[in-house]
């Protein structure tokens, strides 16, 4: 277990001294420094004054738990191993130590996000005044310490001496740390003006009040033991870290892989390139890889052995090696190009149209389980009735690490005899959801646009099955029967017009012919434009589960009822189970009528 966490008042310039030296490093997790010159000014201001610039966050190093890659910060050059990891405070820190102590010059940028190099001084004179702002009173110079305007012909400010610096009254920040340099610098001053008693004077009042005060500032560091668990590191990263930017645990993961050379980014990356070529996969972040990979392992270990329980929490993902996961990475990107297959299957061709990217993790974990098996009709019959149970049942819309390892191993044992998982079990439609079902949003809305396709939807120009190929060359999307301008003119409800009930996929030249008429005039619009027969054409669009008639005679409401019916009916045999409460009040409330 980790101690509890220390805290005290730490001199800037004892950790300056340990950044130079190594002894306090950063975790390979941490980003890249990216501070701007103007924030870096401010930051040196804040110093100057005394004022509070937040505390730091370290982590002791070299515990037998906590085990990362690490580097220096930018403009330090060490090669020993560290004491102190940096978990908040890396911005602050290498602004400080880069404008502050290193002796190069500062790589930040301008307003303009432009790279450029920088020295930074202290104006003596401004910094005394009692009327100049003390960020006015940093100055940031090139790294050839010559300002410049007119495009560089004439010079503004010339420090690149020390007699200039002395001259211009121009402390350099970069020795302000290093005490017999800063004491030198000083004297060299007073001798520059002859030890004239103002410029003495001026020297010493800068020296109690400016110099000290920054040498003398104090930050407070709260110090976590070298045996707190990495879980722990994460969460704390992310509670505290003031760079806006959480940590991921893909992240720190890759600082732990590292350790042992592995390139973990670099190994994602490469995947994710290949899943990416599935429109479906193109979502699949390197943490739900992560999680997923750790729900086959448990998985794996509970099946040989029984001992270790089935999870894939934050600490379970943290706790997985190197050798796990090189184990299983092959296995389980196969598991989603299977997934991947399954849901073209299932009609669902990108990832705009996928209802949960979050039930990609289980169904990639089940595929990666069952292998081969998973072609088989009885199997897969069951894999297609626990995902649109997933789907229709809107199990994954909130905290989902339970379900995943609910759903793997239920429905692994419900193949292997046992019985319905839970989602299935659960799962369960309300009939006047259809009418709430209003954008793509919604899970269920895209699931329903997938059955319908599955069914055998036609174009009703071509009546070519709406497949892969017709899906992507013929731009299919979802729009309404009943158009929307003419439903607005005849004042229907928008609740029944705008719902899943009166929308289907169209292809965009099918849809561009419907317009904004009465489905009457864009049916007959079709036959003459498309050359359909109008039988043919009552057949295209009864495959989309739209009674011809209905819309030939511009009957919206018998349309409703009709295809609220026919979508219940195809939702129920996707879930394998028969929607209830189609009479009830609230049924013949919406819809005007029972659904009976």
């Amino acid at each position: 277990m980790a101690s509890t966490p220390t805290s005290n008042d730490t001199p800037i310039a004892e950790i300056l001294k340990e950044i130079d030296e190594g002894t306090e490093q950063l975790p390979d997790f941490q980003r890249g420094w990216v501070w701007d010159d103007e924030r870096i000014r401010a930051l040196i201001a804040s110093i100057s004054n005394s004022y509070p610039v937040g505390a730091l966050m370290v982590l002791g190093y070299g515990g037998d738990t906590v085990h990362f890659k690490y580097r220096p910060f930018t403009g330090a050059e060490c090669a020993s191993e560290p004491e102190k990891l940096v978990l908040d405070g890396q911005q602050r820190l290498t602004s400080i130590y880069s404008a502050m102590y290193c002796r190069k010059p500062v790589l930040t940028m301008n307003e303009k996000k432009k790279r450029i190099e920088r020295y930074y001084y202290l104006d003596i004179r401004k910094c005394l005044s009692g009327v100049t702002d003390r960020t006015d009173a940093i100055v940031s110079v090139p790294k050839e310490r010559i300002v410049t305007e007119n495009f560089g012909r004439d010079i503004v400010l010339d420090i690149s001496t020390r007699e200039k610096e002395f001259a211009h009254e121009m402390f350099p920040l970069n020795i302000v740390f290093n005490y017999p340099d800063s004491s030198r610098w000083l004297d060299d001053y007073r001798e520059y003006h002859n030890y004239d008693t103002e410029a003495r004077e001026t020297i010493r009042q800068f020296n109690d009040n400016v110099l000290r005060v920054i040498q003398d500032y104090k930050v407070p560091v709260i110090v976590l033991d070298k045996s707190t668990p990495k879980e722990a590191v994460c969460q704390v990263f992310e509670n505290v870290n003031t760079g806006g930017v959480s940590l991921t645990i893909f992240e720190l993961i890759t600082a732990t892989f590292a350790a042992d050379n592995y390139e973990l980014r670099k190994d994602w990356e490469e995947r994710h390139e290949r899943l990416a070529q599935r429109s479906q996969l193109k979502g699949v972040s390197a943490t739900d890889f992560l999680t997923a990979i750790t729900l086959l392992i448990r998985y794996a270990r509970n099946r040989n052995s029984g001992g270790e329980a089935v999870s894939c929490k934050k600490k379970d993902i943290l706790a997985i090696s190197l050798s796990d996961y090189q184990e299983n990475a092959d296995i389980l990107e196969t598991g989603f190009f299977r997934a991947a297959n399954f849901l073209q299957e299932q009609r669902i061709f990108s990832l705009r149209d996928l209802p949960y990217s979050t039930q990609l993790i289980p169904l990639a974990v089940l595929f990666a389980v069952l292998g081969e098996g998973a072609q088989d009709s009885i199997i897969k019959n069951k894999l297609m009735r626990w995902y649109w149970c997933g789907v229709f049942g809107e199990m994954y819309g909130g905290a989902n690490e339970t379900r995943f390892v609910n759903d793997v191993v239920g429905v692994v044992a419900w193949i292997n005899g046992g019985g319905e998982p839970d989602t299935v079990t659960r799962a369960y439609f309300q009939p006047t959801r259809l009418l709430s079902m209003q954008s793509r949003l919604s899970a269920a809305y895209k699931g329903v646009m997938a059955q319908i396709l599955k069914a055998g939807a036609l174009d009703f120009i071509s009546g070519a099955d709406m497949d892969f190929t017709t899906f992507s060359d013929q731009a299919v999307d979802i729009h309404h029967i009943y158009p929307h301008d003419y439903c607005e003119k005849m004042h229907y409800e928008k609740e029944k017009w705008n719902s899943i009930v009166n929308k289907t996929p169209l292809t965009a030249r099918s849809n561009r012919i419907l317009g904004g008429n009465a489905p009457s005039r864009y049916l007959e619009k079709l036959e003459n434009d498309g050359h359909i027969a109008p039988e043919d054409l009552d057949i295209f669009v009864a495959t989309h589960l739209i009674e011809p008639t209905l819309l030939r005679g511009d009957k919206f409401e018998a349309f409703i009822t009709a295809r609220a019916k026919s979508l219940l009916h195809l939702i129920g045999n996707a879930m394998g189970k028969q929607i209830t409460e189609l009479g009830s009040e609230d049924v013949i409330s919406a819809f005007g009528q029972s659904l009976e």
